[in-house]
């Protein structure tokens, strides 16, 4: 069987699945995301390891004993930054993709790559690992000059599995360090920003063998030492193969922590004026090797604050939802607790609920806290400029509750066709361990993910719910700029 190891932003996922695609046994853990300053997010990377051991375990208890692993494969959260030394050891705690620090020194970032960004291909944005490194130069030097690795999470997992370290191009690709046509580190751009290239791992490819597990990390996991790891990708190109998306002009929405829009391509095609990020997928040619992405970064993480602090259960804040009409009675919910990515690009800008007023109930939070975050998607979807005849897969578990996906598909003005796969990311992780070591001959022999689940048709447009969009789109340059920026998250903590 194939282990598929996907490290997300608040839990670790381990899935088991035979070679023919059947999943035998899956398990998840959970870390938290520690925000110890305003626009912060960080987490310790030994906690990953810890929930790795858990879950990975769980997943083998409830697996058929006479099964054996035959290969590893990894997914992970794209963006953040874990500095280890030369054994893996990490320095500080990881910063992650919702991490807003580098936001003021984006503009001094552009201007020292100035004409090397045309070679990214896509829009410079806080939480990225270029612009968090910048960070780290000037605010933590001495910490910075005791790395040997600057690595993306699941390659500090690969990292403290085998012992040896890598990177791959999907991950690559969204770190704004790295020549998106040419498929190499941007050396050029890493010696511009004063930073060590040697801070880079080699580059592999995504279903390349990139070690073997060492038995300190074998016994942790209870699996046998000497087990070949295969390089892995980054989870949204993880997640578009274990739903089957290999051809180009496939369309997926996956929701989660945040949520992504993403459509294969076969040509590199950027359209980062409009805040689109153009991505590596973990596909060798002549299968698509790129897949613009529309990047919203509070999709479940908005969700979750709104049930926090309306103090009730998820259950409660969906029935307190969708007992209210479409436009929420006049409030209107902007998403954008940690910034926003496609189509703002602002790391700055904050959200919360408008338009209250001695009538407004819990119900209308809660739905306008839904509305926000499909209005928010429908942002990045005309971003995107994806062809009105496209419907998207639906993956992710933020989007599991019918009336949820209901409402998507009728802000998105489009069919949502519900994955099969529950954990796609761990699924494609999976299948990209049976590729690297030769269990499948090819990406055209590779298990489907079954049958889709049935199809969410948009109803009739609503004029309720179309006002409702009209006041969100409204909302964000009044809110623009404010509240100022706190200097102090730009200190260093000493």
């Amino acid at each position: 069987m194939l282990l598929g190891i996907d490290l997300g932003t608040g839990s670790v996922k381990a899935l088991l699945l035979t070679p023919e695609g059947a999943v035998l046994a899956a398990a998840s853990a959970p870390y938290e995301v520690a925000a110890p300053r305003p626009g912060w997010a960080e987490t310790g990377a030994e906690a990953w390891w810890q929930a790795t051991v858990t879950a990975v375990r769980a997943a083998l208890a409830a697996a058929p004993p006479a099964r054996s692993v035959a290969a590893v494969g990894l997914s992970g959260q794209m963006h953040g930054v874990v500095l280890a030394d030369a054994a893996g050891v990490p320095l500080r705690p990881a910063v992650l993709w919702a991490d807003a620090r580098a936001a003021p020194l984006l503009e001094p970032y552009r201007e020292l790559l100035g004409g090397l960004c045309a070679a990214l291909e896509n829009p410079v944005a806080a939480g990225m690992a270029g612009p968090t490194l910048l960070w780290l130069r000037r605010y933590e030097p001495r910490l910075l000059a005791r790395a040997r690795w600057a690595l993306q999470p699941k390659d500090w997992l690969r990292l403290r599995l085998t012992g040896e370290a890598a990177a791959e191009p999907s991950d690559a690709s969204g770190t704004l360090l790295y020549a998106l046509r040419e498929d190499a580190w941007l050396i050029a751009a890493a010696e511009r920003l004063g930073l060590n290239p040697a801070l880079l791992p080699p580059l592999v490819p995504s279903s390349a063998p990139a070690g073997t597990l060492r038995p300190e990390a074998a016994a942790a996991l209870g699996l046998p030492a000497g087990v070949r790891v295969v390089a892995g990708g980054a989870d949204t190109a993880c997640a578009a193969l274990g739903s089957g998306l290999v051809r180009a002009g496939e369309a997926q929405l996956t929701v989660g922590t945040g949520a992504q829009l993403l459509v294969v391509e076969q040509e590199a095609a950027g359209r980062a004026a409009r805040g689109v990020h153009l991505f590596r997928t973990v596909l060798a040619p002549p299968h698509a090797p790129f897949y613009a992405l529309g990047a919203v970064q509070n999709a479940g993480l908005a969700l979750e604050w709104a049930r926090r602090a309306l103090g009730v259960s998820w259950e409660r804040l969906v029935a307190l939802a969708f007992a209210a009409p479409p436009g929420s009675g006049g409030v209107s919910f902007a998403p954008y607790l940690s910034g926003e990515r496609t189509p703002h690009l602002d790391a700055s800008v904050r959200g919360g609920w408008v338009g209250l007023s001695l009538h407004s109930a819990p119900e209308h939070l809660a739905r306008a806290a839904f509305e926000g975050v499909a209005f928010a998607l429908r942002d990045a979807l005309v971003a995107l400029e994806l062809p009105p005849e496209t419907p998207l897969k639906l993956a992710g578990g933020g989007a599991a509750q019918p009336a949820w996906r209901q409402l998507l598909a009728d802000t998105l003005r489009r069919p949502l066709i519900p994955s099969a796969v529950p954990a796609a990311s761990a699924r494609g992780a999976a299948l990209l361990a049976g590729l690297g070591v030769g269990l499948y001959e090819d990406v055209s022999a590779l298990p489907p993910p079954g049958p889709a689940g049935e199809v969410v048709t948009p109803a009739p447009p609503d004029a309720r719910l179309e006002a409702a969009y009209a006041r969100f789109r409204a909302l964000y340059p009044r809110l623009r700029g404010w509240p100022p920026a706190d200097e102090t998250v730009l200190k260093e903590t000493r």
